[in-house]
């Protein structure tokens, strides 16, 4: 295994399992390990890990994970030469990025006017159009209802009005008539300013029943980019995943090569570097269309590290470090499937978040079984941060043996005191639509919740 040659002392801005999935990485990679917690967080399993640990405020995340000025205080009394950012929180804001790149600390990740392009969904619509990448029929972001109300009939209903700073599902209105986008223009702009700080909305043609699938790509320093597979993602609820495969059960290779090279191309063209994923959504006709791009890592991750062998976590530092990939596209082989379930600490039938104390606890294991979590018998899941406490990733030789042994591991997974997921997902896998792997994003809106959240 290679080792880090540059950066040593890395700092992780994030908590639960994806900072400890980083530990991992860092102490394999011969670095150091720099945990950050909140006081919420002082007994959280990352703190317990960390070569050193500092707390940096209050349970709230903007007082805490959010607070760049108490990270930047951690970076400089830990000699920290390198910060980790993970999904969520700080990992896209260029602000923090550029912070950094100022300060001569390395971001695990790309250059904060990367990240602002890709930040920006309608700019990075404009990249993907450019890099030759098909994209929705849409706009650039409309400023009046005149505007909006043209451009919907250009393109013809339904619509869906998006945020243009927008992410995670966050910011999206589908809309059938100019008489609804009459009403709900000026809501999703008021939502738009709220959650992102950027009223500006797009919009696109909405695809009805579409597939949501997603290519991982890593990306070095001196211009190598190759793409690892792809992953389906289309089992949300409310827009939020709640499992994810590799390979997609849908689309067939030839769709599955060209989503490849569309992603390499778009990440050439904004100069991406670091693991990252470009987004589509796919209709019937498997006719793929660009999303967005998160440069970062993803929660799913996993799923693309067991079909291919490659540790996309470890490679993330490597780049950070100046290394170039050792391997060319022809040397990846995407072998088997893998399947990973979000367990996260929610109501099984209305997915409403339920924290608290663990009172038992069991993670299931054996042959193709891997489990990332920061949870153990004790821990108490605080109220203040997302619900994902555990991913369960399977891997079989084919997709029928990975639900397979989905359930098995699913079935010894025992998780008292509070409500999970695991439930769900069993009830999932017995699921007609979903064994035929011909399922949509609609799947769990319609079928499970009635289409009520």
């Amino acid at each position: 295994m290679k080792k880090l040659d540059n950066i040593k002392r890395i700092l992780i801005a994030n908590r639960g399992e994806i900072a400890i999935r980083a530990i991992r990485a860092i102490r394999e990679l011969g670095g150091e390990s720099i945990a950050i917690y909140s006081e919420a967080d002082k007994d959280s399993m990352h703190v317990r890990l960390a070569d050193y640990a500092i707390c940096i405020g209050k349970a709230p995340s903007d007082r805490s994970y959010l607070n760049i000025p108490s990270i930047l205080s951690a970076i400089e009394i830990s000699y920290a030469d390198a910060v980790y950012p993970g999904y969520g929180f700080l990992a896209e804001n260029p602000n923090f990025a550029a912070i950094l790149e100022k300060s001569n600390i390395k971001f695990i990740g790309p250059r904060s006017e990367t990240i602002q392009l890709t930040g920006d969904k309608a700019a990075a619509r404009k990249a993907a159009e450019e890099a030759d990448v098909p994209i929705i029929p849409g706009s650039p972001p409309v400023e009046t209802l005149k505007e909006a109300l043209e451009v919907a009939d250009k393109i013809g209903y339904p619509v869906l009005l998006k945020a243009a700073a927008g992410g995670g599902g966050r910011g999206m209105r589908v809309v059938h008539s100019s008489q609804e986008l009459t009403r709900l223009l000026p809501v999703a702009q008021r939502e738009a300013e709220a959650n992102f700080g950027d009223s500006r909305v797009y919009i696109e043609k909405y695809i009805v029943d579409p597939k949501h699938i997603e290519i991982q790509i890593l990306a070095d320093e001196h211009g190598n980019v190759v793409y690892i597979g792809d992953r389906e993602c289309s089992v949300q609820r409310r827009h939020q995943k709640l499992l994810e495969e590799s390979p997609s059960p849908f689309i067939t290779d030839e769709v599955r090569k060209k989503m490849g090279e569309a992603a390499v191309r778009f990440a050439k063209h904004v100069g991406f570097t670091g693991a990252g994923t470009v987004e589509f959504i796919v209709d019937r006709e498997m006719n793929f269309y660009f999303i967005e791009m998160n440069g970062r890592i993803q929660v799913e991750h996993p799923v693309s590290e067991m079909t291919s062998g490659i540790d996309l976590v470890a490679w993330q530092m490597l780049i950070a470090d100046g290394k170039k990939l050792d391997f060319t596209q022809k040397d990846i082989k995407n072998t088997g499937h893998a399947i990973e379930f979000r367990i996260n600490a929610e109501d099984p039938e209305t997915f409403t978040p339920n924290p608290g104390p663990i009172k038992e606890l069991y993670l299931p294991g054996g042959f193709g079984v891997r489990v990332d979590t920061h949870i153990y018998k004790g821990y108490t899941v605080p109220p203040y941060y997302d619900s994902l406490i555990a991913k369960l990733i399977v891997y079989g030789k084919d997709r029928e043996e990975a639900i397979i042994r989905g359930k098995r591991a699913l079935t010894e997974l025992v998780v008292e005191g509070i409500k999970t997921t695991r439930d769900f997902h069993l009830k999932l896998l017995d699921d007609p639509e979903f064994i035929s792997g011909k399922y949509t994003t609609s799947l769990i809106d319609n079928k499970y919740l009635g289409n009520k959240g």
